[in-house]
């Protein structure tokens, strides 16, 4: 999804600041599948204006530079909806865990154990975020985003904790086959 069209929708909830869409991306449920950065988003915002998408109203901040507030316009409520009908791009997954992982045999047996046990406790977080957030009264959509959110760190949890041996397994083969290369012959 492009950063116009995450913005667009968080607009269409409620006026935001681009700080306050930053910080729904970094911390809230959105986070765990969209990603914006401040350095696209404020482009965004700005040419949303000038496209008559979205206006916003200032509010001055004692000691700070102003506030700009942003609401979306009917005409950026009628861009969001055709974006949402859409064709839809597939998933991508995109994870430096699991790319470390694809070279597990270059780490040391000590440094994957941490790896593996730092994503654990990553899952273990999250879902307790996920379900700390969706709380009652949610509507159906954010219900249903965090389900499948809480379906999928629980499913790969479950693969780490079952799966972990295989990893194992082969850092200590090469350990013990690397002792053995080691060892000097009689």
């Amino acid at each position: 999804m492009d950063v116009r069209t995450i913005c667009l929708g968080l607009l269409s909830v409620a006026e935001r600041s681009g700080y306050e869409i930053k910080k729904l991306l970094e911390e809230g449920p959105l986070g765990n599948f969209v990603d914006a950065s401040f350095g696209s988003i404020y482009p965004a915002l700005t040419r949303m204006t000038e496209d008559g998408l979205v206006e916003f109203r200032t509010e001055e901040q004692e000691g700070r530079p102003d506030k700009k507030t942003y609401s979306i316009t009917p005409r950026g409520r009628a861009v969001f909806r055709e974006a949402l009908e859409g064709p839809i791009a597939p998933d991508r997954h995109r994870s430096d865990f699991l790319f470390v992982l694809m070279f597990a045999d270059q780490l040391s047996p000590e440094r994957m154990t941490e790896v593996i046990d730092e994503r654990l406790a990553f899952y273990e977080e999250k879902l307790r975020e996920i379900r700390a957030e969706l709380g009652d009264g949610a509507s159906p959509g954010p219900q249903f985003v965090a389900g499948h959110a809480i379906a999928i760190f629980e499913a790969a949890k479950s693969y780490l904790e079952e799966h972990r041996h295989t990893l194992e397994e082969q850092q200590n083969q090469r350990s013990a086959s690397g002792m053995m290369a080691a060892a000097p012959a009689d």
